[in-house]
């Protein structure tokens, strides 16, 4: 009898895992994308070099143009010309500052001594007056040297940021690719003049690609954020692995592109996959198989 059970639940336990091991997967048709980056001139002018052309792969660094810069390297020549200067003018208020404070201390001691003589009554109303209308001049030298300093410590500083502005600009005139990836687009040609903040190239980061597929509400349920599933790729026999990374919080009906007829005019639900690159077998456009 006891065998019997023990058999009876051991054949039940066996349909149960048989059962929980025989999950329905689906597959999902979608198109990898690459994130489109926009590479701008920051400073507007003539193109004298490109490095890129389309189809072209780049890595992160890579120098792609270089714009001229010949009036901004003369315009920081002229900015720093005239930072000498007023160094040297600052050098001659600070002098004279200096200068002002002494005469400045000796003024006020000297009246405090002709005050106290008078107070004596041992000199004359006529000195202690020439003596204070003297030290009220001092007093305005003293206050307008320390005006002259103050006012050209502000023009530095206009003048040192005019330098980092220009050569920013200078900088910003060689154009650098912010990430690996692929040119897409060129727009331009050399010699000729791209405005500030204008396209040069379009480039197609493939490093990490992305897919988007839409699942109906059953499935919902079963797709979290992170999970692992499998991409199939025409053409390569090993599977890839790729994570989900966003969930539609809201449904929407199928899009046209999708030709699954069962799911033609049903409610879903949009989920983006995030697969690794690090061989670039993988292409932007390339349209690819999701197991989930």
């Amino acid at each position: 009898m006891n065998r019997t059970i023990l058999y009876l639940l051991t054949l039940f336990i066996l349909v149960i895992l048989s059962c929980g091991g025989n999950v329905q997967k689906s597959a999902y048709t979608g198109v990898l994308e690459g994130k489109t980056i926009h590479l701008p001139a920051l400073t507007g002018g003539k193109i004298i070099e490109l490095f890129a052309d389309e189809g072209e792969e780049v890595a992160s660094g890579d120098t792609l143009a270089v714009i001229d810069t010949t009036e901004l390297s003369l315009q920081l020549k002229q900015l720093e010309a005239s930072l000498e200067e007023l160094e040297v003018r600052e050098e001659i208020a600070g002098t004279n500052l200096d200068r002002a404070k002494v005469d400045l201390d000796y003024i006020q001691k000297k009246e405090k001594r002709i005050e106290a003589l008078y107070e004596k009554q041992a000199t004359a109303q006529q000195n202690l007056d020439d003596l204070r209308n003297q030290l009220q001049k001092v007093e305005s030298a003293h206050k307008a040297a320390g005006q002259e300093v103050r006012s050209l410590l502000a023009r530095k500083k206009q003048l040192k940021s005019q330098i980092e502005i220009t050569q920013k600009r200078i900088t910003d005139a060689t154009i650098t690719s912010p990430v690996s990836g692929i040119i897409a687009t060129r727009y331009y040609e050399t010699g000729e003049a791209v405005l500030s903040m204008q396209p040069v190239f379009e480039l197609v980061h493939i490093q990490k690609l992305e897919v988007k597929i839409y699942i109906s509400e059953e499935k919902l349920p079963q797709v979290r954020y992170g999970q692992k599933v499998k991409i199939r790729i025409d053409g390569l026999k090993e599977e890839m692995e790729g994570s989900i990374s966003w969930i539609s919080p809201k449904a929407e009906f199928t899009p046209k592109n999708i030709l699954t007829p069962e799911t033609r005019t049903s409610l879903v639900y949009a989920v983006r996959i995030i697969v690794s690159n690090p061989e670039r077998v993988l292409k932007h456009g390339m349209p690819v198989e999701v197991i989930l």
